[in-house]
């Protein structure tokens, strides 16, 4: 689960990812549900483009990754901005220490990287406890269409002045399941350094997800697709699926 190398050159290759669509889709989703929300940890948080905008925004944050490299460059943009925010290094499959959180968020993905049934039901468990009762876990995934029809089997590539990179995805052994073989050239100086990252990510059915949530304690549970909350009807083709999920009292 960790980027290694990657975190190097992350923010450069994601600069145009929809970090506004993720803010606005959490501010929106905590006003429908109607709480009063303080504490927020965001978990695989990555470089922190999430967890500072949430801490701009007035939360309280706490930002959870598994690379110390990208927890590194999350600290130094907080403290750019003179933003409270309190970083934790830990595997999501393995969380502790974190407790009365009002709510938690997980997004770009990151819950497609906890590819077994078992791990799954650990991480579900995980934030469950570290949740106040009735606090809310926001998460999105890749949906299975998205997976089978535009991701497996397909090779990507960017370049920007600073880095580029090439990304070849190929088909897993199980549905839903791909590995990501991606080579980056990142600027150093005057000369391009190469270097390889190998991933694994694995997605599952709507139902399935609706299953494990229920199962560690979670109710109210709504799907929407694609940063709406205008209806839960799922479009088979949406690309992003978000799951919110109340963690039950008592």
């Amino acid at each position: 689960m960790a980027y290694n190398q990657m975190a190097y050159v992350y923010d450069k290759l994601m600069a145009h990812a929809p970090y506004d669509q993720w803010i606005n889709f959490t501010q929106k989703a905590i006003n429908q549900f109607e709480k009063n929300i303080e504490y927020i940890a965001d978990l695989g948080c990555g470089t922190g483009e999430i967890t500072t905008r949430l801490a701009r925004a007035g939360y309280r944050m706490i930002g959870v990754d598994y690379s110390t490299e990208m927890l590194a460059y999350a600290e130094h943009k907080a403290s750019e901005e003179g933003l409270h925010v309190q970083w934790m290094c830990q595997d999501l499959r393995q969380m502790h220490g974190l407790k009365r959180l009002d709510a938690a968020i997980s997004y770009c993905d990151v819950i497609n990287y906890i590819t077994t049934e078992e791990e799954l039901r650990n991480v579900m468990n995980g934030v469950a406890n570290a949740l106040n009762d009735g606090g809310l876990f926001i998460f999105d995934i890749h949906s299975m269409y998205h997976v089978e029809h535009d991701l497996i089997n397909q090779t990507f590539a960017d370049v920007t002045e600073d880095a580029s990179y090439i990304w070849f995805c190929s088909e897993g052994e199980s549905p839903g399941e791909m590995y990501h073989d991606l080579t980056f050239f990142a600027l150093n100086g005057e000369k391009y350094e190469r270097f390889d990252e190998f991933h694994h990510q694995r997605t599952y059915s709507i139902l399935f997800f609706k299953e494990i949530l229920l199962d560690a304690g979670f109710e109210n549970i709504k799907i929407y697709a694609d940063f709406s909350l205008k209806n839960e009807v799922i479009d088979e083709k949406a690309e992003r699926i978000f799951f919110l999920a109340e963690k039950r009292s008592g």
